[in-house]
C-alpha cells in the first residue's frame, strides 16, 4: 500500500480506539450500510452505499473515504501539537508556514536569486553544477540520484540513478493523443506561462519559455520506462562503472554533478539505461526555461498567493478536480511532517499511540504468518523445493510496529523564523546530504520509510521487513478492545496485504536477504505466472472512469497482496475462532463482520478528474474493485453471504495466487 502514494483535537481524540469501541463494539459501521442493495450483486454498495451517500467530496478534496476520514483526524492532532510547540523546531517551522502576512509581502523574492542564477547559464560545467544545486534543494531536474540499497548485495548501499525531470503526473500525459489529454497539455502550457508571467516576464517571453518547457519535458517523456517496465526489479537493475554512464550521457558533465554533490564513487545502478541514452540529445536544448520552470514550480505551495492559487488551480483543480483550496493550517501540518517527521511524529506518538495497540497489532502478525507458512504448505501449484525456500523467506520477514527505535536527529538543520522558502529549502539540503552520506556503507534495516502519524503501510524487500505506523493503527482499522472479527478483516487484511507483497509479482524476485535472486523453479515461476494473469485480466475490465479502465499489469502487486491478504487474515481469524467463538453480533455473524470491515475501509467517492489520473499512475485500484475484485474470488466470502452461481459476486472464473 505504497507509493507512491496511503486523527486530531483534544486528549479525548488522542485516545479514538478506546472510545470508539465503547460506541460501536462491532466495529463496522452499521449505518454505512445499504439495505437495498444485495450482498450477492454488489458487495461494495451493501457494505458502503449509505456512506457514500451520506458522505460527498468536501470541496478541498480529490476523494474522500474511510483514509481520508483518518489522515484528516490525525492531522487534527498534528495541529494541535504544532500549536503549542512555539518554542521547537517544528512549531517555528510551522509558524512560518502559517505566517501568510509575511509570505505574500516577499512574493518571488525568495526564489529570484535561484532564477537569475539560472538565467546566466553558459556552459556544460555551469549546467552540472547548477543541476547538482538543484537536486541539493529537493528539485530533481532531468534525472534523479540519490542513494539505494544493492538488489543483489542488499547489505551495501550504493548510488543509484534514475529517470525523472517531469512535471505531469506520468510520461502518458506527454504521450497520448486522446482528446483529454491533448486538452490537458494545453491547459498545463498556459499553466507554465501564466506562472513565468507572475514571476515578471512579459507575455511574448513567458509564452515561449512555456513552449521550451513543454518541448524539453516531452522528450524527457519520450525517452522514459513506462510504469508497468519499472515494476519488474529486474530492468531496474543495471549496474554501470561511472565511466558507462559518462559514455551514455556524454554531453553532461557527470564529473562536476558529482563533485558538487561531494560524491565519489566508481559505479552505480542506474534503472533505466535507455533513459540516460537519450537525455544526452536532450542536453542541446536551452534547458534554462526548464530549470527556471522547475524552480517555480516547486517553490509554489510556499510563494505568495499569486503564486498558490495558481499551482492549484492545475495542480489540483485540473489534475484531480478539487473545487476549493485546503485551509491553510492543514497544508503546514503537512509540509512540518515531510521536513521534520520523526521530531513530529515523536510527540504524535506521545499522545495518540498506545501500547496496547503495538502488542496488539504484533501479535496478529505473528498469527497471519503463521497463516501464510500453512498456506504455503498446502499450495498443489508449487514444488517442495520452492516451498521449502518460501518458508524460510517468511520465517525471515521482520516486523515493525508504531515508530521507529531510534529518533531522526535534526541538529543539524537550521530552521529560521519567518522564513518559510529557506526553511524548506534547508530542510531538503539536510536530507539530501543525508541520504548521499549513505552511499558505501552498511544499510540501517532499522530506518523508515514513513512518518509515525502517516495512515499507510508497507514492504520492503530488499530489507524483508513489514512497517506499520502508529497512524493506520486507528479506527476503523484498528478497534482496541473491539471486535476482534472487525480487527482481522480491517488492519488484519492490511497486515496480510503487506505480507503478501514478500510474495507478489516483484517481491517474490528477492530472497529472505532481500537479495534479488531468483530462487523458484522454471515450472513453479510458471506457474505463478499463469495465476497472476488471472488477476491482470480480471482487473483489466474494471472501469475507472467513462472509458478510461485499470491497467491491471500496473495494480498486479497490489491486486495480488489484496487478495492474498484477506485470504490470510481470514484464516487467522478461523485458528482464532477456533480457540475462541465469537458471538453474533447486530445480526452479523463474525464471519460476516469480518468481510463488512473489510469493505468498509475502503468506501470512498472519487471525483472523475482524480480518478482518470489514478488509473494512468496508481499502482492501487479504486476502492470498489479492492473490495468486489478480491470478495468475488472468494468462496469464504461467499459461503459467509449465501451467495449463488451466477450472482455477481460469484466469479465464474476465480484467481487465486496465495
Amino acid at each position: 500500500m505504497r507509493l507512491p502514494a496511503i486523527l486530531f483535537l483534544t486528549l479525548a481524540a488522542s485516545l479514538p480506539a478506546q472510545n470508539a469501541s465503547a460506541q460501536n463494539p462491532t466495529g463496522i459501521d452499521l449505518g454505512a450500510i445499504d439495505r437495498a442493495a444485495q450482498p450477492c450483486n454488489d458487495f461494495y454498495q451493501y457494505a458502503c452505499g449509505t456512506w457514500m451517500k451520506n458522505n460527498p467530496i468536501p470541496s478541498d478534496q480529490a476523494q474522500w473515504g474511510r483514509f481520508a476520514e483518518l489522515i484528516n483526524k490525525n492531522r487534527e492532532i498534528l495541529r494541535g501539537i504544532l500549536e503549542k510547540s512555539t518554542g521547537d523546531k517544528i512549531g517555528v517551522e510551522y509558524a512560518a508556514c502559517m505566517d501568510e502576512k509575511a509570505v505574500e509581502a516577499k512574493g518571488v523574492a525568495p526564489v529570484k536569486p535561484a532564477l537569475d542564477r539560472i538565467a546566466k547559464l553558459s556552459g556544460k560545467e555551469a549546467l552540472a553544477a547548477e543541476v547538482a544545486r538543484l537536486h541539493s534543494q529537493g528539485v530533481p531536474v532531468l534525472f534523479r540520484f540519490g542513494s539505494g540499497q544493492d538488489a543483489k548485495d542488499a547489505t551495501k548501499v550504493i548510488a543509484q540513478l534514475g529517470q525523472g525531470g517531469l512535471s505531469l503526473p506520468d510520461r502518458d500525459y506527454y504521450l497520448k493523443t486522446d482528446a483529454k489529454s491533448v486538452e490537458t497539455r494545453a491547459k498545463y502550457l498556459a499553466h507554465i506561462q501564466r506562472m513565468f508571467e507572475l514571476a515578471g516576464h512579459e507575455t511574448k517571453l513567458a509564452a515561449s519559455e512555456a513552449k521550451s518547457v513543454l518541448d524539453v519535458e516531452t522528450a524527457l517523456a519520450q525517452t522514459s520506462m513506462d510504469r508497468v517496465a519499472m515494476r519488474d526489479p529486474q530492468k531496474r537493475y543495471n549496474i554501470r562503472s561511472t565511466a558507462q554512464v559518462m559514455a551514455l550521457a556524454p554531453d553532461f558533465d557527470w564529473n562536476i554533478f558529482l563533485k558538487a554533490l561531494g560524491v565519489s564513487v566508481d559505479s552505480m545502478n542506474v534503472s533505466a539505461p535507455d533513459f540516460i541514452k537519450g537525455l544526452n540529445a536532450i542536453l542541446a536544448s536551452d534547458l534554462r526555461p526548464y530549470l527556471a520552470w522547475q524552480v517555480l514550480s516547486a517553490a509554489a505551495p510556499n510563494l505568495s498567493s499569486a503564486f498558490v492559487q495558481e499551482d492549484f488551480g492545475f495542480s489540483e483543480k485540473t489534475l484531480s478536480g478539487l473545487q476549493s483550496m485546503p485551509p491553510r493550517w492543514r497544508t503546514c501540518v503537512q509540509l512540518v511532517d515531510r521536513q521534520l517527521g520523526d521530531a513530529l511524529g515523536q510527540k504524535y506518538v506521545e499522545q495518540a499511540f498506545g501500547k496496547s495497540a503495538k502488542e496488539r497489532t504484533l501479535q496478529m502478525v505473528g498469527e497471519i504468518e503463521a497463516a501464510m507458512a500453512k498456506d504455503i504448505q498446502s499450495l498443489t501449484w508449487m514444488s517442495e523445493t520452492t516451498k521449502q525456500q518460501s518458508l524460510a523467506k517468511l520465517r525471515t520477514v521482520a516486523n515493525k510496529i508504531g515508530y521507529p527505535d531510534k529518533w531522526r536527529d535534526y541538529s543539524d538543520l537550521n530552521i529560521v523564523k519567518g522564513d518559510l522558502v529557506g526553511n524548506s529549502r534547508r530542510a531538503s539540503e539536510f536530507q539530501h546530504r543525508r541520504d548521499l552520506e549513505k552511499i558505501g556503507k552498511p544499510v540501517d534495516k532499522n530506518e523508515w520509510n514513513m512518518t509515525p502519524p502517516t495512515v499507510n503501510a508497507y514492504y520492503s524487500p530488499p530489507n524483508n521487513n513489514i512497517n506499520f505506523p502508529a497512524g493506520i493503527l486507528q479506527p476503523p482499522f484498528y478497534f482496541r478492545d473491539g471486535d476482534e472479527a472487525a480487527n482481522y478483516g480491517a488492519i488484519g487484511a492490511v497486515v496480510g496485504h503487506e505480507l503478501t507483497h514478500g510474495f507478489d509479482d516483484s517481491g517474490r524476485q528477492y530472497d529472505g536477504e532481500g537479495n534479488l535472486r531468483d530462487w523458484w523453479t522454471p515450472e513453479d515461476a510458471k506457474a505463478f505466472k499463469e495465476r497472476a494473469d488471472c488477476i491482470v485480466n480480471e482487473y483489466s475490465g474494471f472501469v475507472s472512469t467513462g472509458e478510461v479502465k485499470l491497467n491491471g499489469r500496473l495494480t498486479l502487486g497490489e491486486n495480488g497482496a489484496d487478495n492474498g491478504g484477506v485470504r490470510l487474515s481470514y484464516m487467522a481469524l478461523m485458528d482464532s475462532l477456533a480457540k475462541h467463538t465469537l458471538s453474533d453480533m447486530a445480526g452479523y455473524t463474525p464471519e460476516q463482520r469480518f468481510f463488512l470491515a473489510y469493505g468498509q475501509v475502503w468506501c470512498q467517492n472519487i471525483r472523475d478528474e482524480e480518478a482518470r489520473k489514478r488509473a494512468l499512475t496508481d499502482p492501487h485500484s479504486l476502492g470498489r474493485y479492492r473490495v468486489n475484485g478480491v470478495l468475488q474470488n472468494m468462496p469464504e466470502f461467499q459461503k459467509a453471504f449465501g451467495c449463488k452461481a451466477g450472482q455477481p459476486m460469484v466469479s465464474p472464473n476465480s484467481c487465486r495466487i496465495w
